[in-house]
């Protein structure tokens, strides 16, 4: 569903008339999850992240499936995969969201760097939580890249991710999540 959201959207981008559109996108940003429990630490990468972001109408979006995480041991990501996130019924870790005093004078600081905060809505394992995240948007000169980086804190038991006593010293309750992303103008 969200595929076929970004392919409508990318569509309506390419028929508008918007010479300087203020859309980005990527398929293709780094996600990066920091498990550190008592006894292992362990981080899972994936370098397909989706997502875009329009200036214009303040909308924020970005997903992963989950599928494409990696952890560097297989027999790890198999059980966090069937037994922790359940990606055959929950596939994907969704973000919706809105940059807070969104207007035209903060695009501008955009040019040189800007923290920014988005708030909206995470969802993993069919659970959604109301987030307000912090990152920071920097735009090139010529305006066709939008560089993305944030790194927010998903506690599992808030999404219904159920850890058993006996993983407690392999994997944490508290996962520290960053985002990378260039994303382009279409």
């Amino acid at each position: 569903m969200r595929k076929l959201f970004i392919i409508f959207y990318i569509i309506y981008l390419g028929n508008t008339q918007h010479a300087f559109s203020q859309a980005y996108q990527t398929t293709s940003g780094h996600v990066e999850f920091l498990s550190n429990a008592a006894l292992n630490e362990f981080k899972g990468k994936s370098d397909q992240l989706n997502g875009l972001i329009d200036l214009d109408k303040n909308l924020v979006d970005f997903y992963i499936d989950l599928n494409t995480l990696q952890t560097g041991i297989g027999l790890r990501d198999r059980h966090m995969r069937e037994n922790y996130l359940e990606t055959t019924e929950f596939p994907y870790a969704e973000f919706t969201g809105k940059v807070v005093d969104m207007d035209e004078a903060l695009k501008e600081q955009f040019k040189n760097g800007k923290e920014v905060m988005v708030d909206g809505e995470f969802k993993i394992h069919g659970v959604s939580q109301d987030m307000k995240i912090k990152g920071t948007l920097k735009q090139s000169t010529d305006g066709e890249v939008l560089e993305l980086s944030a790194q927010f804190k998903v506690l599992l038991g808030d999404h219904g991710i159920a850890i058993p006593k006996i993983m407690f010293y392999e994997l944490s309750e508290e996962q520290t999540i960053t985002v990378k992303a260039n994303l382009k103008s279409p």
